[in-house]
């Protein structure tokens, strides 16, 4: 346990000041190993190789594809002008409003969130300009919309994050959509609210627009492709993922093939988009698979068996041990994916076995799994925070309080609510 505990604590530093997970985790699994009794190489060439391989096998097709689909929609202008065209009916009035839809349209439709970051921001900037609303408010503005309830919660939704229970659970990407309607609610609605709220406070106390640092303003002039045929590709994943019921894979290859149809005259450009979206996939799988092997080493040893205890010995319902467990291991990594993929890989086998027992909906667990990564995972040592904050142009000091109550607190408040429907057996 001493071990399991260090290894954690090893994990989460190296993690917050900047060290990367990939040699970070089989350091922290050592620990693991070393206090557990394990042989060292064995842990890492046998136990931690394998856990990382095994999840690289599954799900790297998936992050590629999704990868390139990302890039592709950024590189043809497609994503720019499916959010231009959200912000525009929205209106300059309702700029949080505008810039929080449009991040939630592109991440539903399968967008990786460091696309829509960089998509959406030249778009927020200029509506918030308009609006004269504080910049310090677009971060949490975006992660609002991006990195929150359209991640974790809406049913159907392609991110990775709702797909990972599907292989532990036996479930798929529209599993509790009761659940997961009112937690996206519960973030939304509490979310924007709460963004407003500041807005007015802000302005209350003199704050308004000021021009970033750098004098970047959105371009003038550029042109898009049409926002209807744009939003198809999107159309076409969320489709054929959830009402045709094809694999994730085949719904990707979909929106791909749509997109480079529909934006042929653009073709000398699709192969260096293809090759940077397939380069950028392969260290977000290597970093979550790390994780994943960091975990397969926790479940290895004997302290393992106590931890479980502990974790299932928490009272009520399993599905609160199940999101402490996941919280917890996604703060610690500063990913949701990654916490997800360490819990379930360690604890699946024992949740999947709690709800035959129990008769209690693998859907509830599969559902409470994806929206508790998203919820300690946006700490400030997060990627996707640090690459935010970076585009911004904007320090932790001036916006990181407002990504930590939409992404953090709103969140966690969501999962409390799903936990009690799953219990009732409302999914």
């Amino acid at each position: 346990m001493l071990g399991i505990v260090l290894g954690l604590v090893i994990l989460m530093v190296l993690a917050y000041r900047g060290w990367s997970i990939i040699w970070v985790a089989p350091i922290a699994a050592g620990v693991v190993a070393l206090f557990g009794g394990l042989d060292l190489l064995p842990a890492y060439t046998d136990t931690y190789m394998e856990g990382f391989v095994n999840f690289a096998k599954q799900w790297f097709p998936v992050f590629m594809l999704g990868a390139i689909f990302g890039k592709l929609m950024e590189d043809t202008g497609a994503a720019r002008s499916v959010a231009s065209a959200i912000t525009k009916l929205i209106g300059t009035k309702r700029a949080i409003l505008g810039v929080m839809l449009g991040c939630a349209v592109l991440t539903y439709g399968g967008i990786s969130l460091f696309v829509v970051v960089f998509a959406m921001y030249p778009l927020a900037l200029a509506l918030f300009r308009e609006a004269n609303i504080s910049r310090r408010l677009i971060p949490g503005t975006i992660a609002l919309g991006a990195f929150t309830f359209t991640m974790t919660a809406v049913p159907g939704t392609p991110q990775i994050q709702n797909l990972i229970p599907t292989s532990y659970y036996g479930t798929n990407a529209m599993a509790a959509p009761m659940m997961g309607v009112i937690a996206a609610l519960i973030m939304g609605i509490g979310g924007y609210t709460y963004l407003v709220w500041r807005e007015k406070k802000l302005k209350e106390a003199g704050e308004f627009f000021t021009e970033p640092k750098n004098g970047e303003k959105e371009e003038e002039g550029e042109k898009v492709p049409n926002p209807w045929l744009s939003f198809l590709p999107l159309v076409s994943v969320i489709v054929t993922l959830n009402l045709l019921q094809w694999d994730i894979v085949l719904a990707l290859i979909s929106g791909i093939v749509l997109i480079m149809l529909l934006n042929v005259g653009k073709v000398k450009g699709f192969i260096q988009s293809m090759n940077q979206g397939a380069g950028g996939s392969v260290l977000a799988i290597i970093n979550t698979s790390a994780a994943v092997g960091f975990g397969s080493v926790v479940r290895a040893v004997p302290g393992f068996e106590r931890l479980t205890e502990l974790l299932l010995g928490i009272q009520g319902s399993p599905l609160i041990s199940q999101a402490v467990a996941i919280n917890v291991l996604a703060g610690a990594t500063g990913s949701a994916s990654g916490g997800m993929g360490i819990a379930l890989e360690a604890l699946g086998d024992r949740y999947m076995q709690l709800a035959m027992e129990t008769g209690m909906s693998p859907e509830a667990f599969h559902r409470v799994a994806s929206i508790a990564s998203g919820g300690l995972d946006t700490l400030p040592h997060n990627g996707a925070v640090l690459t935010l904050l970076a585009i911004t142009g904007l320090s932790h000091k001036e916006s990181y309080k407002d990504i930590f109550v939409v992404g953090c607190v709103i969140p966690i408040v969501s999962v409390a609510f799903a936990i009690v429907l799953g219990t009732i057996g409302l999914i």
